[in-house]
């Protein structure tokens, strides 16, 4: 199965995101916009794994300690650059926490034999896609000028970068993606909480289990 490591948006900040991206997806029709449902802070994409390796990987992750952190969504921007650009996102600010995380994360799964990321950390969420281009944040073989974003361009230059809201991060998730007609559907396998929940239940929850796969729910790509 094809798997990846993420943490889930509060509702709150994605119902402010869908709110901008009714606003200008008109303005580039030919790009591949992310449903606000499917939208998620990857943390590690890990790719094709057989299903006794997938159960390594959870075991590994339920080690991987953190204690809660902010992270606020503001701004927007291109990958790699405004003039090539194959990606849409939103910025995340979160100090050295999100990182941390991220890096924790790498260092689990390279236990296993996964490769450590070759790429600083870039967090963002994506937004939209020009075409079937790849989502990655770098600069990559193939980057030209195109015009997928270029009314986008023009019409976001006249704002003031947005504020979508603020969260306490205390879990993250193991993702199966699975590619589907008309986009991807991503399902929870694991969930992993922080060394200090806020509540007692939570607590409880924690003591009993690291990494609690649940009910799978699923969300969809587009």
């Amino acid at each position: 199965m094809r798997i990846f490591i993420a943490l889930d948006i509060d509702d709150a900040i994605r119902q402010s995101i869908t709110r901008f991206l009714d606003g200008v997806r008109g303005f580039a029709p030919d790009a591949r916009w992310v449903r606000p449902e499917s939208l998620h802070v990857t943390l590690k994409f890990i790719g094709e794994k057989p299903a006794d390796k997938v159960e390594e990987i959870k075991r590994s992750l339920a080690l991987v300690k953190f204690q809660p952190f902010d992270l606020s969504f503001r701004g927007f921007g291109f990958f790699p650059t405004a003039k090539a650009a194959r990606v849409f996102w939103i910025g995340i600010q979160s100090g050295e926490a999100l990182t941390a995380l991220a890096s924790s994360v790498d260092a689990a799964t390279a236990s296993l034999g996964i490769p450590k990321e070759d790429h600083p950390f870039s967090p963002h969420l994506t937004l939209a896609r020009g075409g079937d281009r790849s989502g990655a944040p770098g600069w990559r073989k193939g980057d030209t000028a195109n015009r997928n974003f270029h009314l986008l361009q023009e019409k976001l230059a006249a704002l003031s970068p947005s504020e979508f809201g603020t969260m306490t991060a205390q879990e993250f998730f193991l993702y199966q993606s699975e590619l589907m007609r008309g986009g991807s559907r991503y399902t929870k396998l694991a969930r992993f909480a922080c060394l200090a929940p806020t509540s007692q239940a939570a607590v409880a929850d924690s003591g009993n289990q690291a990494a609690n796969p649940g009910q799978p729910s699923s969300t969809n790509d587009q």
